[in-house]
């Protein structure tokens, strides 16, 4: 009879490989498993090998920052709902910065690389209701102005969580993205309004 398998033990190899990062223990199959109560067989089990774990970890990060996402709630104002979602991203890199490394290794392939992509797509949304409110002009692109958004904050996340720089550095997001949407058409001091709300709103501890 084949056993069914418990998502727990997938769940707890993969928060003990994002501890083994945090901490910078080597990973290996049999250090990943000392301590957890399951043998080395659970990898292959749940991951095929190590380098399906590393996928998974990979994949882990995206999962999370979509569900930050969802966490979002919408405004009437498309600029703050905007910021709000990349300030979403920065605290889910903040509060995850092992998964938030991995998250960008391209030597390993995503489990799921639509579920992955689907995370900028928060961001595409937010920008078109930008767009079709007059926020910004009427030939700005939704996507390429999401990827700029994610540029910037994605930049101010490899400074602070895993970088040099200490977390006042990231009250610099607010003149950047201001600067990036007047770029685009929205009018100065209703932008800086704007980003100041979205990029102060609460966000929930992390799962």
């Amino acid at each position: 009879m084949v056993r069914t398998k418990d998502p727990a033990v997938r769940t707890l190899l993969i928060e003990r490989a994002a501890h083994m990062l945090r901490t910078r223990e080597p990973i290996t199959l049999r250090s990943l498993v000392a301590g957890t109560g399951v043998s080395t067989m659970a990898v292959y089990t749940y991951f095929g090998n190590m380098d399906g774990m590393w996928k998974a970890l990979r994949q882990e990060g995206f999962t999370r920052l979509a569900a930050r996402f969802t966490t979002v709630t919408t405004s009437t104002d498309p600029v703050r709902d905007l910021t709000a979602m990349v300030a979403a991203y920065l605290r889910n890199a903040l509060d995850h910065p092992d998964l938030y490394r991995v998250m960008f290794d391209a030597n390993f392939e995503l489990e799921d690389l639509k579920a992955a992509d689907a995370t900028l797509e928060h961001l595409v949304q937010a920008a078109e209701r930008g767009r079709k409110a007059g926020r910004f002009r009427a030939g700005t692109d939704p996507l390429e102005l999401a990827i700029q958004s994610w540029a910037v904050v994605h930049g101010l996340a490899s400074l602070v969580a895993n970088g040099p720089l200490p977390r006042e550095t990231l009250a610099h997001g607010v003149p950047l993205l201001t600067a990036l949407f007047v770029s685009v058409g929205d009018d100065p001091g209703r932008c800086r309004l704007s980003v100041e709300n979205g990029w102060k709103q609460p966000s929930p501890p992390a799962g």
